[in-house]
């Protein structure tokens, strides 16, 4: 079947959709629109048998869904009306959601139901949930409304009173985002902080100045005044509730009328001057099983086995970020264990290097030379480590540098609901992270060349076909690291492992004589230098465009862009 999907965004969810009908031979299509005459135009041009919208922040006009079936995914179940429902979802604390997939009409959100998925809700925050339960369950739903449109026999179920409970609910605004640090306890503040993670933040006032707060995970041992900012950790600020204190990792300062948009940054970063004397608290590269508290960088041993966990916001990785996790790395190799396990967390595995960061900056080409090498050096290290096996545990998303990380190790294990996009195409950046080397090495020459070119994103099976994923695990998001583990306890106890690190030695030490890595590296940089360093240079007006949301709303054909939702990516 044709289908065209029409998205306010190329986000995750979208391309995750995408992949999954490619990958059952559905033709598609992709159209990035900002207004009605977007999708009419869109409609128009490509002529499917089906639209999807799997995230539209406009209406579908009744031109085009009178004429045509038009499906829209609600992240919430059937009966439930209104914007922000996954947002409503996390502040209330519900542990039962869904995700609806109904016909588009006059009434938003009151279209016949061609189906609908529940899932669980865990404790985590929207743009976490958005790109893992909710985005199984919206799969799920998607790929059975196109089963049963294709039947043509399937009549989908009217939304009515006595079908399902009718909810309207209002859009939540910052007035009841709002945390009252002076009353609400640590369970409260975080479900505020957490259903609005990605965006818009919980706009509040801080040293003064009215910042929009970005994400929270919980604090177990510092305690003070409430309201209070206690202390700094890897970026984060900690801020003390009236039972316990709450890490709050970035900011947004809130724009000011005719200014220039803002966008999050580290919470320090953000805070600047403004910030006082805080001390920094250090959290134990291997932190004790009973603590309740927030790193972005951990690491632990069961018997042959390291595991190095990482999570950054947004999957992308600064210049200090990519100098921590070498360093984290570089102590895990001089431990006495056979296999190291980099990633294994839940979400973003990584999205290279930190865009919002860069462009911040005093000197915007500088920051990105600096992160652009720092991240060569992590995957570097990965490459050249020959006395032991690395596998990479993708549990959520991967691209550009990040995606590079990944292939960098000896095998690649992906959770099912995961999506590959090797290349960094949309910024009109050549890409390093020495992926003229790792994507050849996986996938062949001419295949590889395709994926950079074509710069569209696979899903995990597809990156399987590909070469790019040696196993996909079909496990739940909360399930991947307890399968990583075992798994990777297996890897760990294999009589032939002895032999397979030789080998890859020997591997390593061929392709070296052939073809040094240095100068993998230094090619890649050549093309690299000519763009950050020169002014002009395409890559810093679409870096600009992407992190400050200035786009322009016209239909757009292809990945023109890759935000979560009601957001802008962090790395490249």
């Amino acid at each position: 079947m044709h289908v065209l999907l029409v998205a306010s965004a190329f986000d995750s969810l979208t391309q995750r959709i995408l992949t999954e009908l490619r990958d059952r031979g559905h033709t598609t299509d992709t159209a990035v629109a900002g207004d009605e005459e977007a999708v009419r135009r869109a409609v128009h041009r490509y002529a499917p048998e089906l639209v999807i919208a799997p995230r539209l922040d406009t209406v579908i006009p009744e031109d085009v869904w009178s004429a045509r079936t038009c499906l829209v995914v609600h992240l919430g179940p059937p009966g439930d009306r209104g914007p922000s429902p996954l947002d409503r979802a996390c502040r209330d604390g519900v542990r039962r959601w869904g995700v609806t997939v109904h016909q588009a009409t006059g009434e938003l959100g009151a279209g016949d139901v061609w189906s609908w998925v529940p899932f669980t809700v865990p404790p985590v925050g929207k743009g976490d949930l958005y790109r893992n339960e909710a985005a199984d369950a919206a799969t799920e739903a998607v790929l059975l409304a196109v089963r049963r449109f294709a039947s043509g026999g399937y009549r989908p179920r009217p939304q009515t009173e006595a079908a399902e409970r009718i909810v309207h609910r209002p859009h939540l605004t910052q007035e009841l985002r709002r945390v009252d640090w002076e009353r609400d306890d640590t369970a409260t503040v975080l479900r505020s902080l957490r259903s609005a993670d990605s965006h818009p933040g919980v706009l509040d006032d801080l040293l003064g100045r009215p910042f929009y707060l970005h994400g929270g995970h919980h604090e177990d041992r510092l305690r003070g005044r409430p309201g209070e900012l206690l202390a700094t950790r890897a970026g984060a600020v900690c801020r003390a509730t009236t039972d316990g204190a709450v890490w709050i990792p970035e900011l947004r300062p809130r724009r000011t009328p005719g200014g220039p948009a803002t966008f999050r940054l580290p919470a320090v970063q953000a805070l600047g001057s403004l910030l006082p004397d805080l001390p920094e608290v250090h959290a134990p590269l291997r932190l004790p099983a009973h603590r309740r508290t927030w790193t972005d960088i951990s690491y632990a041993e069961n018997g042959p086995v390291g595991f190095l966990r990482f999570s950054f916001p947004g999957g992308a990785m600064s210049t200090a970020q990519c100098r921590r996790l070498l360093a984290a790395y570089r102590f895990a190799c001089h431990r006495p264990v056979s296999v190291i396990v980099l990633g294994g967390a839940r979400d973003f595995f990584a999205c290279g290097v930190h865009l919002r960061v860069i462009e911040a900056a005093a000197d915007p080409g500088k920051e990105a030379w600096a992160n652009t090498n720092a991240l060569n050096d992590l995957v570097q290290a990965v490459l050249t480590t020959t006395d032991r096996l690395v596998v990479a545990a993708v549990g959520g998303n991967a691209a550009a540098g990040g995606a590079m990380l990944a292939l960098a190790a000896d095998e690649v294990w992906c959770r099912s609901g995961s999506v590959l996009a090797p290349y960094t195409r949309p910024l009109g950046k050549y890409g390093s992270a020495y992926r003229t080397y790792v994507l050849p090495r996986r996938a062949g020459e001419e295949a590889a060349a395709a994926l950079v070119d074509e710069a569209q994103p696979l899903g995990a099976a597809g990156a399987r076909r590909a070469g790019l994923v040696d196993r996909v695990l079909a496990v739940a998001p909360q399930d991947f690291g307890t399968e990583i583990a075992r798994l990777a306890g297996e890897l760990g106890r294999e009589a032939g492992l002895p032999d397979r690190i030789a080998a890859k030695k020997a591997a390593r030490e061929r392709d070296e004589a052939l073809r040094p890595l240095s100068a993998y590296q230094q090619a890649e940089m050549e093309r690299v230098r000519r763009a950050f360093f020169t002014p002009d240079d395409p890559y810093h007006a679409l870096r600009a465009a992407i992190v400050r949301r200035t786009e322009p709303a016209a239909a757009v054909v292809g990945p023109a862009r890759s935000a979560e939702p009601d957001s802008v990516p962090a790395g490249t």
